[in-house]
């Protein structure tokens, strides 16, 4: 008996290591720039990415849906319950109207792929 309770408890103890997983949550997940000037040039916004799993998580890429969208992030690990960010540059740059950006953060997390999404409307030089 006592060898059938140290082997439960065992195969229980390698399944709560297997458990244990970072977890990117994202305070927000889209940001509205509202209405931005082409004249003013680039616009910044910054995700916050907090761990709230129990294992350090680390932001492997952050790949943007076009050119005129620039992301930079947290390159160290963070820590379980430490927020990390993930920056995102917009350029108006020769656009006018409505745009809609997408921002795909890859990380050892859980859920391995996470969407990031920017909107606004651009007022063209001139105008």
């Amino acid at each position: 008996m006592k060898r059938f309770i140290l082997m439960a408890l065992a195969v229980i103890l390698c399944q709560v290591g297997t458990w244990a997983q970072p977890k990117a949550t994202f305070k927000e997940t889209v940001y509205d720039f509202g209405t931005i000037k082409e004249a003013k040039g680039p616009v910044k916004h910054t995700f916050i990415i907090t761990n709230t799993g129990d294992k350090p998580l680390i932001v492997v890429d952050a790949v943007a849906s076009c050119g005129c969208t620039k992301p930079s992030y947290t390159a160290k690990p963070i820590k379980p319950g430490k927020t990390g960010k993930v920056e995102v540059t917009f350029s108006p740059a020769g656009r006018n109207g409505t745009f809609r950006k997408t921002i795909k953060v890859k990380t050892n997390g859980v859920e391995k792929i996470s969407t990031l999404t920017i909107t606004g409307v651009i007022i063209p030089k001139g105008k």
